[in-house]
């Protein structure tokens, strides 16, 4: 595999490439699930520029391929690229899933709750990052909310600079993330703003907030408004903005 010559002949799945090295040809299987939410044809359409295209082998990044003059993983692309979901969510995983890039653009909205294996029910927390950070009729990863004013950022990083910002000016009153975390009351239980941004670990920590808020109440509906607010008005609007969002994503695309 990956001897001089070797090439790529033929891409079945994003789990599954045709290699033909020395006249012969035989299956590539690279370890993960595919996402094919788009369908099968939009991920061989993307692959496409890589069939005859040689490939190399790596002891770290096993099989290689050239993009733009650089050799990367063959499997850490299609991760990267949103076709291919490892078992375990490393940063680019989580940012390919959360960013809804290749197969993950077409995934319904519950899709990334379920890929981060949550406790509560994807659908509860589809609904209240709705609430939280939709930016398009979804929610982003990459959001900060200010006093009250919201900031869509492009990059992970481009938000963590922002937060370094804000914490050297010794401001704390923001929230973070796809759940938007409130930095002030919550930042204990983050490693670090950086941290805080992985939208698994952010989407965790809503997790134990909710459930702590329903232990307390011992009401799902009490929870879901103790998230916003323990005021009972802003609570109460909060909770018929979730509902909304759990019928749209019930209804479905």
């Amino acid at each position: 595999m990956g001897a001089r010559g070797a090439t790529i002949s033929q891409v079945i799945s994003p789990a599954s490439i045709v290699i033909a090295d020395a006249g012969a040809r035989h299956v590539l299987t690279l370890d993960g699930t595919p996402v094919l939410y788009c369908g099968l044809n939009a991920f061989t359409a993307w692959a496409s520029p890589f069939v005859g295209q040689s490939i190399s082998s790596d002891s770290d990044a096993g099989i290689t391929v050239d993009v733009q003059s650089r050799a990367v993983g063959l499997r850490e692309l299609l991760i990267h690229n949103g076709w291919l979901q490892p078992a375990r969510l490393d940063d680019d995983a989580q940012a390919a899933i959360a960013e809804r890039r290749g197969g993950w653009a077409c995934a319904p909205i519950t899709a990334m709750f379920q890929a981060m294996h949550t406790s509560i029910d994807p659908k509860v927390l589809a609904g209240v990052a709705l609430n939280e950070s939709a930016f398009n009729g979804r929610p982003w990863p990459w959001t900060l909310n200010v006093a009250g004013q919201s900031f869509f950022f492009r990059t992970r990083t481009d938000a963590y600079e922002a937060i370094e910002t804000l914490l050297a000016a010794r401001r704390y009153d923001f929230d973070v993330g796809l759940m938007q975390i409130n930095w002030h009351y919550h930042a204990s239980r983050f490693a670090s703003p950086w941290d805080a941004l992985a939208p698994a670990t952010n989407i965790r920590i809503a997790e134990d907030i909710l459930n702590e808020n329903y232990s307390k109440t011992h009401s799902v509906a009490k929870a879901i408004e103790y998230y916003h607010s323990a005021n009972p008005a802003p609570g109460q609007a909060y909770l018929a903005q979730f509902a909304r969002h759990l019928t749209q994503i019930e209804a479905g695309p």
